[in-house]
């Protein structure tokens, strides 16, 4: 059997290559098909400096990131919304992965099923969306927004799993198949925009898991499904490349910073900040679907 540090070192080198492939596919894109990458980039790097900011400090992107696009019209259709969503983010995301993957201990036997039902989520999840028209995507869009409010607005209230041990380091036995089965159906919501972030930390807390032996988990999670739904939805044209290098780039560089401050930086104020911000982006989302059917 490979040693513990072996498999997660093998882990790490994976993201590396991934990140790269990732690049490679942004920077082909903008040369072949001279697509507006660097467009509003001032823009572009304070969303993404801010949104992945509080993406490493456990709050979540998607929420701050889709209300930030609809209030500076960041792109022009709804429709590649979730799918932008994945791929300016799965760079920064993979910077994350790399920078906790070995900060807190956590079962390689958890992490690896998890991840791995995440991803083919993913995968799946792209062939279900790929032909909502924009009505259906704002719609479950603002669901998947609602969900991630009632969740956030659960953790300010309830703070679950605060007080559970850190000598557990993992699922076992039914829970852990129990937990597989979820991390699929989060690989599929994140492509309809829900990101996972929230949903994990509450999963695992009721699992009797302190959220920070979560977090490995579920950074790894995202840093797969991001790319892994990328490569799709950019193969589908499903991608607004609008800003993308400047959203990546802030994005980089919000995690860098956030992870210097992730033991001491106090969150209340920003997560019911986002609440706000949330419910009225729901609000958009649901008004702007109703006028395409008038």
């Amino acid at each position: 059997m490979f040693p513990e540090n072996f498999i997660l070192y093998s882990i790490q080198i994976l993201l590396v290559v991934v990140m790269i492939a990732m690049i490679i596919v942004v920077i082909r894109s903008y040369l072949l098909h001279r697509q507006p990458i660097f467009k509003r980039f001032g823009l572009g790097m304070l969303i993404g400096f801010i949104t992945d900011f509080g993406d490493t400090l456990g709050i979540g992107s998607f929420a701050t990131t889709t209300a930030a696009f609809r209030m500076t019209h960041y792109i022009d259709d709804d429709r590649k919304l979730p799918g932008t969503l994945n791929a300016v983010h799965a760079i920064p995301v993979m910077f994350q992965a790399l920078f906790f993957i070995t900060a807190v201990k956590v079962e390689l036997t958890t992490l690896l099923p998890m991840t791995t039902a995440a991803v083919i989520g993913a995968y799946a999840g792209t062939h279900v969306t790929k032909k909502w028209h924009a009505p259906t995507v704002q719609r479950v869009m603002a669901v998947a927004l609602l969900i991630a409010v009632i969740i956030m607005v659960v953790r300010m209230i309830t703070t679950p799993g605060s007080n559970n041990s850190m000598g557990v380091h993992g699922l076992h036995g039914w829970w852990l198949i129990l937990g597989i089965v979820f991390n699929f159906g989060i690989g599929v919501l994140m492509t309809m925009g829900l990101g996972n972030y929230a949903p994990e930390l509450i999963f695992f807390s009721l699992m009797g898991v302190n959220p920070a032996v979560a977090f490995p988990v579920m950074m790894l999670d995202a840093a797969l499904i991001m790319p892994t739904t990328a490569l799709n939805v950019i193969k589908m044209d499903r991608v607004s490349w609008r800003g993308f290098a400047g959203v990546a780039i802030g994005g980089v560089l919000g995690v860098i910073v956030a992870a210097k401050f992730f033991t001491s930086m106090k969150v209340d104020l920003l997560n019911k900040l986002i609440v706000i911000v949330a419910l009225w982006t729901i609000f958009g989302l649901v008004r702007d679907s109703m006028k395409k059917n008038v």
